[in-house]
Parts: C-alpha cells; sequence; structure tokens
C-alpha cells in the first residue's frame, strides 16, 4: 500500500520514503510494459483505441486530472481505507492517460508497414556494409571486404544499442518529468490555495 501511495499519490501527499528510494529498475520495467502494447499494436493492430487516436480527449482528461490532484490528494491520510482506494484508483488512471497519450505520440511516427519490416532490415543491413566496404576499398586493398564488415558490424550493433537505450530509457524521463511538474504545481496549490486545510 506504501508502494502505491507513493507511486500515485507522489511525495507531497504520500509520507512514504518512495521519492528517497530509486526506481530505475521500475521505470525500465514501465518502458518495457510501454514498448510491448506498442509493438503488440504495431504488429495485430489491437488495442487501437488505447494505442492510438482520440489524443485530445486524453490529453484534456489528464490535465483535469492534473489540476485536480491537490484537490482529491490533500485529505487522503483523513480517510479510511475504503475512501483512500477510489482516490489511488483515480491517480492510477492519470498515470495510464499519461501512457496513453506517450503511446498517441510514438505511434504515427512507425511509418513503416510491419509487413515491409523485414526488407527494411535487410536493406539497412546490406547498405551499411556496402557502404563501409566502399570506404576502405582504396586504403585497405583486398582487406576491404573484410574491414568493411566488420566496421559495418560494429555500427548497426551501436545503432541497435542506442535505439534499445532511447526506447528504453524515454517513457521513463516523460514518466519523471511529469511527476516533477506534479509536484511543482501541488506545492503551489498546497502553498495559496489549500494551506488553511492542510494539517500535515
Amino acid at each position: 500500500m506504501d508502494y502505491l501511495e507513493g507511486l500515485f499519490l507522489g511525495v507531497q501527499w504520500s509520507d512514504t520514503d518512495f521519492e528517497n528510494r530509486r526506481h530505475f529498475g521500475s521505470l525500465i520495467l514501465y518502458s518495457i510494459f510501454l514498448i510491448g502494447v506498442l509493438m503488440y499494436h504495431y504488429f495485430t493492430g489491437a488495442l487501437s483505441g488505447m494505442v492510438t487516436g482520440n489524443e485530445t480527449l486524453k490529453f484534456v482528461l489528464y490535465l483535469v486530472l492534473f489540476l485536480a490532484c491537490p484537490f482529491i490528494c490533500f485529505r487522503y491520510y483523513r480517510f479510511p481505507i475504503w475512501a483512500k482506494i477510489p482516490i489511488l484508483f483515480v491517480q492510477a488512471g492519470k498515470q495510464l492517460l499519461l501512457s496513453m497519450l506517450i503511446l498517441s505520440w510514438v505511434r504515427p511516427k512507425m511509418t513503416l508497414p510491419p509487413g515491409e519490416l523485414k526488407d527494411a532490415l535487410v536493406d539497412f543491413l546490406n547498405g551499411t556494409l556496402e557502404s563501409h566496404t566502399l570506404r576502405y576499398s582504396e586504403s585497405a586493398g583486398t582487406f576491404a571486404t573484410v574491414i568493411g564488415v566488420i566496421s559495418g558490424g560494429v555500427y548497426v550493433v551501436f545503432v541497435f544499442i542506442i535505439g534499445i537505450a532511447i526506447a528504453l530509457i524515454l517513457p521513463g524521463v516523460v514518466f519523471v518529468l511529469a511527476r516533477l511538474l506534479q509536484l511543482g504545481y501541488d506545492k503551489v496549490i498546497a502553498k495559496f490555495v489549500l494551506t488553511e486545510h492542510i494539517d500535515r
């Protein structure tokens, strides 16, 4: 329960030490989950409502919950458990909306049809190896092919690793930035609007 409170309520409304712990692993798992959903939609077309479409509605709902967060959460610890659970569900819904917004932003940029993905990868690999081989054709002589294949292979692996790293890091960065914005907004509202109603 403490973990969920720290995750969904944030440091302003939670008395857990969630913010003082490192959650790199959790952020990576979050990114893997989003990548899994995105790839599932990419190859099957399923989950269209979650991944694509209704971006404006998703954003408006997220913005409403973002702005309403301090007013929903500031009395959280005064409530009994049966009243706390709906608040956690609302905050979880806000995070789900953020996730859907991330997916809605990324998916349109994946313009290559799934059926052409294999050919595109093969063409990229062949083109990379060929260009690297030509680069060393004059200086390396008979060893141009070997050096070109090795350097081209290293380049392909490097591009692959960078792509995976970006895919794993970017969702977590967006998640953290959204939390920081929420925390800043919550602190402002707590100080200037709700100060007389907060006893903690």
